[in-house]
This record gives C-alpha cells, sequence and structure tokens, in this order.
C-alpha cells in the first residue's frame, strides 16, 4: 500500500492505523490501566508546560518518521516551537522532542526495538519515555549525540526530561486517587 492510500484509509476508518513501508495494521484497543497512565502523565506534562511554547500530543496524533517511511501513534509526544508537518502527510509531526510509550504486553517488545530504532531518526526526539504498565517503573532514553542514555526511574524517585526543562515524580505519574 503506499503512503497516499494509507492516509485515504485513515480519513475513512473509525480505527487507526501504523504505517511501515506499506504495511498496515490496526493498533488495539488499550487496557483502562495503560489509559490512566497515558492520561496522568499527558496531564503532568501539559500542565508543566504551561505558559511555555511546548504542546503536548496525545496518541490522537500521528508521527511520521520520513527517514525510514514509518507513520505511529504514541501514547503522548511533546513539540517545543512550531508543528513542523511531514511533506507527504500534512496532519503528522515530525519534530518532536519527546514522545511516551505506556508499555503493554503486546507492545513492550516493538517500544523497545523496533519502533525505538525509527524514533531514533527524528533529528528533533530528546528524550523517548518508557511508561510500565507492571510496576512503578519509568525509563528515559536520552540522546547524548549519536548514542542513548538510559536511566530508570522507581517509585518514590524523580524524573527529569531536560529537553523541555520539566520534572515530576514517578509516583504522580502512577497517582490512583480511587486506592486506599
Amino acid at each position: 500500500m503506499t503512503y497516499a492510500d494509507y492516509l485515504a484509509r485513515e480519513q475513512a476508518s473509525d480505527v487507526k492505523h501504523e504505517y511501515l513501508r506499506g504495511d498496515v495494521w490496526a493498533m488495539a484497543g488499550g487496557t483502562p490501566e495503560h489509559g490512566r497512565l497515558a492520561m496522568n502523565i499527558g496531564r503532568l506534562l501539559g500542565n508543566l508546560l504551561l505558559g511555555r511554547p511546548c504542546v503536548v500530543f496525545s496518541s490522537d496524533v500521528r508521527i511520521r518518521v520520513e527517514a525510514t517511511d514509518r507513520a505511529t501513534y504514541p501514547d503522548a509526544s511533546i513539540v517545543c516551537g512550531p508543528n513542523q508537518h511531514s511533506t507527504d502527510d500534512p496532519d503528522a509531526i515530525v519534530n518532536p522532542v519527546v514522545i511516551v510509550e505506556v508499555l503493554s504486553p503486546t507492545t513492550e517488545r516493538s517500544d523497545r526495538g523496533e519502533k525505538f530504532a525509527h524514533y531514533q531518526r527524528l533529528p528533533s526526539l530528546q528524550e523517548y519515555v518508557l511508561v510500565s504498565q507492571e510496576t512503578q517503573r519509568i525509563e528515559v532514553f536520552r540522546r547524548q549525540g549519536e548514542n542513548w542514555l538510559l536511566t530508570i526511574h522507581l517509585a518514590g524517585s524523580s524524573v527529569t526530561l531536560p529537553s523541555i526543562g520539566a520534572s515530576f515524580t514517578v509516583d504522580a505519574v502512577y497517582l490512583d486517587p480511587r486506592a486506599g
């Protein structure tokens, strides 16, 4: 399938699909826990960025990796400054500074492996954040020149994202006000 065919299909579909060099697959719906964690981190980041020239996008916004012919819908992404759009997709963003994925049993391998390899080809990307559903654990991969440095944050610790000048606690991401 061409990318133009993919875009036409996306516009007519109620289901989001990811794209990689002509292959297209539907994205599975998330669990309530996945949705809660994605919203918690999106809300936290959005609140921290109030008054700054950065915007947090939800999983409704497509990220295009032109260098590898990939299109994805990460759980959250952050763009600072004006949006830059793909040359072949006016609705896709190509300049995220931060991408967040909430790990699930069905996506974890891809999020850590091949999807991350695609995201690394985005020149703007400075931090890639993985949020575990299994335990209070947030992993941040930070660009250091040509390399990516991993920092692991557990319950009781703080996460700092220098690319956007923001910090938050792991506990705040996992907070569930309904829990005793």
